[in-house]
């Protein structure tokens, strides 16, 4: 075990992210819900608990970097890592050392997993680069070839649109979402996924072109969040499918500002 064992958290609108590394190796992950109604201490026992399941024993920890896109959870999970770790976690925001340049017309704006995605980007694949990240909101953010954050687009997210066409309609249903057999669906069922497997895949085809129009050609497309597993099955213009691209980028961050 080396020196310094990390717990990065990566809070998100419907699900939190976890991941410990012990140096530059990531140890475990675990993925919970989002609940900004729970207190520090019950997140104290889960992820303690968490940790046990593991084999990792919590006085280990002795560092925690967390990003936030609930700021009420951002507190909580503050008041966690000192009661829990006794450690003062660092949290991106404004004013952390990042290594980017944010040219953001307000960096406030900027959701610190984007940033984190953004961090591990560049540092893994290199600028120009492209990340598209699947969560809660599709969301695609450019760097620039000179390693610049230089902003991105946000749509709604494949779970947030299936949800929205099962609760904002009469007769349409929850469905799991699968590659149907055909772009054609014949049935209820496989139109509806057809229409979020195949539009996502276009919708994503479609925005990296033109992100690369404006970044170059040469920009790399890297693929992470919870769903981007079922669509980068679909198509070749990713380059990378990193799942734990936020929780390496928070391990750097960390790193920066130690």
């Amino acid at each position: 075990m080396t020196g310094v064992m990390l717990l990065t958290i990566d809070i998100g609108n419907t699900h939190i992210n976890l991941g410990v590394f012990d140096g530059q190796t990531l140890k475990a992950t675990w993925r919970m819900a989002s609940d900004a109604r729970r207190q520090s201490d019950e997140y104290h026992a889960t992820i303690h608990t968490l940790l046990a399941l593991k084999g990792i024993e919590p006085k280990h920890i002795n560092g925690v970097a967390l990003c936030s896109v609930v700021p009420p959870l951002t507190s909580v999970f503050e008041e966690m890592s000192k009661s829990a770790f006794n450690t003062t976690p660092v949290t991106v925001s404004v004013g952390i050392k990042t290594g980017l340049r944010v040219l953001y017309e307000n960096p406030r704006d900027v959701g610190a997993d984007r940033v984190a995605d953004a961090v591990a980007a560049v540092n893994l694949y290199g600028p120009p680069v492209i990340n598209v990240d699947f969560s809660t909101a599709l969301v695609f953010d450019g760097v620039t070839r000179d390693g610049d954050y230089l902003g991105g687009a946000i749509v709604p997210g494949i779970g947030l649109a299936a949800e929205a066409l099962f609760t904002n309609t009469s007769q349409l249903r929850r469905v799991e979402l699968v590659r149907p057999k055909s772009v054609v669906g014949r049935n209820t069922v496989a139109s509806i996924q057809a229409g979020l497997i195949y539009g996502y895949v276009s919708l994503v085809e479609g925005m990296v072109k033109r992100f690369r129009d404006e970044l170059g050609a040469d920009a790399k497309v890297i693929a992470t969040g919870g769903q981007a597993a079922i669509i980068a099955k679909e198509t070749t213009i990713f380059d990378a499918v990193n799942p734990d691209l936020t929780l390496i980028g928070l391990r750097m961050i960390y790193e920066m500002n130690r």
